[in-house]
């Protein structure tokens, strides 16, 4: 499942606090805030059998809770980012105005969905990765036996 590329700024095309709502499906891992954000698993959804709430269980096993069966205290439990890597096809552009450059990349999580993004780097920022990769690239043509 790849997510949809979401711009960095309000300007860029979307608004703030136009997210849908959480409807959460059967086998899906919600956080429950009315249980200090315990992680569940939906195992019965509202209005299926005689279910008239939500009824999570740990992922690994234990005793079922239930949930309001309007969602409302359940939240989905996001992917965690494991590397992001340069966009393809991107380029690197640098605002004058804000004294920023945005480099896009593509951020890959644990559930193996990506997501389109950018780094945003100040000038102290992108003068620090400038050292950095340069160190990286002279430590690579040493490997390759290019450098001396």
């Amino acid at each position: 499942m790849t997510r949809q590329p979401s711009p960095h700024l309000p300007s860029q095309g979307v608004e703030l606090g136009t997210a849908s709502p959480f409807v959460p499906r059967l086998g899906d891992l919600a956080t429950d805030s009315a249980r200090e954000g315990r992680v569940g698993v939906v195992v019965a959804l509202p209005g299926e059998g005689s279910a008239t709430t939500y009824h999570l269980r740990p992922p690994g096993g234990g005793t079922q809770w239930s949930a309001p069966a309007d969602g409302t205290t359940l939240r989905p439990v996001p992917a965690k980012a494991t590397h992001a890597t340069l966009l393809a096809g991107g380029d690197a552009v640098y605002d004058r105005r804000a004294r920023q450059g945005s480099v896009p990349v593509e951020f890959h999580f644990d559930d193996s969905s990506t997501f389109d993004g950018a780094l945003i780097l100040t000038t102290a920022e992108l003068e620090r990765l400038y050292a950095q990769t340069s160190r990286l690239l002279e430590a690579h043509e040493r490997a390759l036996g290019s450098t001396p």
